[in-house]
């Protein structure tokens, strides 16, 4: 069992979900959770929360139904010079940030391109985990990506939305041991992370656990259970 998903999202998403953020920390709080990320999708996203939003986040209870809260952001990378949607002042003030690419807001280039991106945009020391780069509507240099990851203390996600049966992004697996191997040759930790829109998949990591099992990723390199470390690794800028 893991005890921190740092990769959700609630109805100030603006899609997937009706459900409140005390909604989501309930059900974690019934898995067991001990700390959960609130990860809602960036103001670029159609029906996602406003730069006001995010304002307000910064005066939300750190702690409900005994569950630690962090607060953070889902970028979208909007370009290949690795612009963002969400303006530096907000950022930074936000525990830590998520960049990712989305059909909706950005239109894929080659494995080039899109590696460069990747790369500018985490180049912000908000930012601390590139999600879900295992789709293939994204080609990327993993080896490029991992060595510039290590240079800007970031990590990859092992993403149990990607993997599960209800996911959307195809198949993924090549990619995610991709993402092993590079995180492991680079010496990276990784992250699993739902991915939860609402309350159902939170702390739900089914598919991606035995994933990384199986490849035989070393436990030890599994952030989830390691609160102390994770929490510094998360908002150390």
């Amino acid at each position: 069992m893991y005890v921190s998903d740092m990769h959700t999202h609630s109805i100030a998403s603006g899609h997937g979900t009706m459900s409140t953020i005390t909604a989501m920390a309930k059900e974690a709080s019934r898995k067991g959770l001990k700390l959960l990320g609130i990860t809602d999708h960036g103001p670029a996203t159609l029906a996602a929360g406003t730069a006001s939003y995010f304002r307000s986040l910064l005066y939300s209870p750190r702690r409900r139904f005994d569950v630690d809260l962090l607060y953070g952001v889902e970028l979208n990378i909007l370009d290949v010079d690795g612009h963002v949607d969400l303006a530096d002042p907000l950022l930074s003030r936000l525990d830590y940030a998520i960049v990712s690419m989305h059909r909706q807001n950005y239109t894929s280039g080659t494995a080039v391109e899109n590696t460069q991106a990747y790369i500018r945009a985490m180049q912000h020391p908000a930012v601390r985990i590139l999600g879900h780069c295992d789709s293939p509507a994204f080609p990327v240099d993993y080896d490029e990506l991992a060595a510039a990851a290590k240079e800007h203390n970031v990590i990859f996600e092992i993403n149990e939305a990607s993997l599960a049966p209800y996911g959307y992004r195809g198949d993924t697996r090549a990619n995610c041991l991709e993402i092993l191997r590079v995180s492991a040759s680079h010496g990276l930790p990784i992250v699993l992370s739902s991915d939860s829109h609402g309350p159902e998949h939170v702390g739900d990591f089914t598919c991606a656990a035995e994933f990384v099992h199986q490849a035989l990723f070393p436990e030890s390199e599994i952030l989830n259970n390691q609160l102390p470390r994770l929490r510094a690794f998360l908002m150390t800028r």
